[in-house]
């Protein structure tokens, strides 16, 4: 689902960035059953202050604070009263408790003005959080979202240091000083490679990407960055853990004069075959390709997508690398034992982006294999965005409306849950789940992986031969 911070939860020094905050007492939202937290009778809504004295400035500290055998904590009840509580625990054993933010102190914003920044190519008038530019190193450790290294502090870099908050994802995209302060439109951009010296000298590790734009940051200044990635990506202690080499996404609501182009096909097959190149000299010299391609770049190129083994161990599958063979190989799993038959007659439908339909289109027909089953598959465009090869996460409700409409859905629509708000059933556009339901006058299944979309494409609680 589309992860987003919370609006209550930001830095007072977004404007800056350079402000500390005091941080705001951890609310619960959750118990996990069997813990310490339920034995003490925590309940949803307290207010975690200290432990041991100390504020946690967000799930990190909170972490390395209730580590210990022997910890007091201060809490605030839902009575407004204050409750210190001395806990005898095991070491590093953990109290079970959920809350509501990640960060206690308030999100880091971004201090870069990227001309590809997703953030500003929406439209004016959605959801507050959609605006909200993330830049912080710990929702990058904690998340692995990536993040540019421009906004931290001298304290931010102790604190890495001493915390061992290792890998952290780094948006590197060129190391040439002056194109990344061309891309990033920061002063500060400049010093990257000091800050990858830094990672290397206190062996810590971190993954990297670079968001191809032609004309700035391809050709040779591409082949010289992953080649400098790659130095900290050899030896014994590798600092450069990994690259994801990434297509620039533009959307229609960019300004006319970003200086941005979008990638087409005939780029997308120059970077495949330059990228493709430097890996197989990349795997003579570490026996790993080191630097991948996102799947997007294959599909823009109308190419086959590389075997499962090329991606290793999936490095930067959250990144899109490999994620579409990932979830093949997930999906080759799901379909292995399936029926020959259902009893009752089923049709129905599953929508996801144009650039991924082709891909798909195998385990559909696998499905349909299924006696009594029907099953559509629709890939769809994004007339919202401007864009025809549009990622399955991106599609919003308006999206959904415009491509379904009058088309012969069956009983229900099947929709991946990655194209919702986490833990709400809204769309990018803040159409809701509800809306785009009775639009179509369809019913609509939440699905979230492959296991889940089968069961929900034969619907499991059919009975089955």
């Amino acid at each position: 689902m589309w992860i987003e911070p919370s609006i209550n939860n930001i830095s007072s020094g977004i404007s800056q960035n350079f402000e500390v905050n005091e941080p705001s007492p951890a609310i619960i939202t959750e118990i996990e059953k069997g813990s310490i937290g339920e034995e003490l009778g925590f309940e949803k809504g307290d207010q975690l202050i200290s432990i041991n004295g100390i504020k946690p400035r967000d799930l990190i500290d909170y972490q390395y604070l209730i580590a210990e055998e022997n910890i007091n904590i201060s809490v605030k009840g839902k009575d407004n009263q204050y409750y210190s509580l001395d806990i005898e625990k095991d070491l590093d054993e953990g109290l079970g408790l959920v809350f509501s933010e990640a960060l206690f102190d308030g999100l880091k914003q971004c201090n870069n003005n990227c001309p590809f920044c997703f953030i500003d190519q929406q439209p004016e008038g959605r959801r507050n959080t959609l605006y909200l530019k993330d830049d912080d190193y710990r929702m990058s450790f904690l998340f692995g979202s990536y993040l540019t290294l421009t906004n931290l502090l001298t304290s931010d870099w102790e604190r890495i240091k001493t915390q061992r908050l290792s890998p952290l994802f780094v948006s590197v995209h060129a190391t040439d000083p002056e194109i990344r302060i061309k891309l990033l439109q920061n002063k500060r951009a400049r010093k990257i490679m000091e800050q990858i010296e830094w990672f290397s000298k206190n062996s810590l590790q971190i993954h990297t990407q670079i968001v191809v734009c032609p004309g700035i940051n391809d050709g040779k200044i591409l082949i010289k960055t992953l080649k400098d990635l790659f130095e900290y990506g050899r030896g014994p202690e590798k600092t450069v853990i990994s690259a994801a080499v990434v297509p620039v996404g533009l959307t229609k609501f960019r300004p006319d004069n970003d200086g941005l182009k979008p990638i087409d096909k005939s780029f997308a097959t120059e970077v495949i075959h330059c990228v493709e190149k430097m890996q197989d000299e990349f795997q003579l010299t570490i026996q790993s390709r080191f630097a991948w391609l996102s799947d997007e770049w294959y599909l823009i190129a109308q190419k086959p997508l590389p075997s499962r083994e090329v991606y290793e161990d999936l490095p930067q599958q959250e990144n899109g690398v490999g994620s579409i063979r990932a979830f093949l190989e997930a999906m080759d799993l799901a379909t292995s034992n399936l029926p020959k038959a259902i009893k009752r007659r089923r049709h129905c439908s599953w929508v996801v982006g144009k650039i991924v339909e082709d891909a798909l289109k195998p385990i559909c027909e696998r499905l349909n294999n299924i006696d009594h089953l029907s099953i559509n598959l629709f890939g769809l465009t994004s007339p919202y965005w401007g864009q025809e090869n549009v990622v399955t996460g991106l599609l919003t409700g308006e999206d959904l409306i415009n491509g379904l409409q009058n088309q012969n859905l069956g009983s229900e629509l099947l929709v991946p849950s990655i194209m919702l708000k986490q833990g709400e059933d809204v769309f990018l556009d803040d159409m809701t789940v509800e809306e785009v339901s009775t639009t179509l006058d369809i019913s609509i299944r939440i699905v979230d992986g492959p296991s889940d979309i089968v069961n929900a494409a034969i619907n499991s609680k059919a009975e089955m031969i």
